[in-house]
């Protein structure tokens, strides 16, 4: 049983996965994940024995799969309001901290990896995005679109929010987000067969 006020392993993750989305992996130490979660570092090691790597990895797997429940209920009522709510999870994660935090899936994937070993948290972050794709690549195919083209827009709407709420950061505002937003909604209902 644990004491009262001690940290559990999803608060460590959490503060993890919020301080990659700031900071990245690379430049961020795990003593720094640890005080960013609030943890002592003798907890964090206890949770994760591995070390930083475990827990990027680890934190990358439970970002993914906020987000993949996320879409899973939304997608539900059909890809646009999937796609909603998606997009309003990054505008909430961007608006919310100053335009300092991003998606900690991206974050990790477009660092370097320190060594000709492709690290685990890399790994866990392509499984991520797999996962919004398909999850929203099944929405779409259930709802009409073509197999192929459900595919491609599954890819698309990953790529495109990824990239916009990169943009978002850059610029400090919320204008390229919703760029995309009109877009892949047009061609969301456009491969629906719906007008828009």
């Amino acid at each position: 049983m644990a004491k009262p006020g001690a940290p559990s392993r999803e608060r460590i993750l959490v503060g993890a996965a919020d301080m990659i989305s700031r900071r990245g992996l690379n430049a961020t130490s795990i003593r720094e994940l640890a005080k960013h979660a609030r943890a002592p570092l003798g907890s964090t090691y206890h949770f994760f024995p591995e070390g930083k790597q475990q827990l990027a990895t680890e934190a990358v797997r439970y970002a993914g799969e906020a987000v993949s429940r996320i879409l899973r209920k939304e997608l539900d009522a059909g890809p646009v309001a999937g796609l909603r709510a998606f997009l309003a999870l990054w505008r909430g994660i961007v608006v919310d901290s100053d335009f300092r935090a991003g998606c900690p899936v991206l974050a990790v994937s477009v660092e370097e990896p320190p060594s000709d070993e492709i690290p685990s948290a890399l790994v866990a972050a392509a499984e991520v995005f797999e996962d919004w794709e398909l999850l929203l690549t099944e929405a779409l195919r259930r709802h009409g679109a073509d197999p192929d083209r459900a595919a491609g827009l599954g890819a698309l709407v990953v790529a495109s929010v990824e990239g916009a709420v990169a943009m978002c950061r850059a610029k400090r505002s919320m204008q390229p987000l919703d760029r995309v937003t009109q877009q892949l909604e047009a061609l969301i209902l456009d491969a629906l067969g719906r007008p828009a």
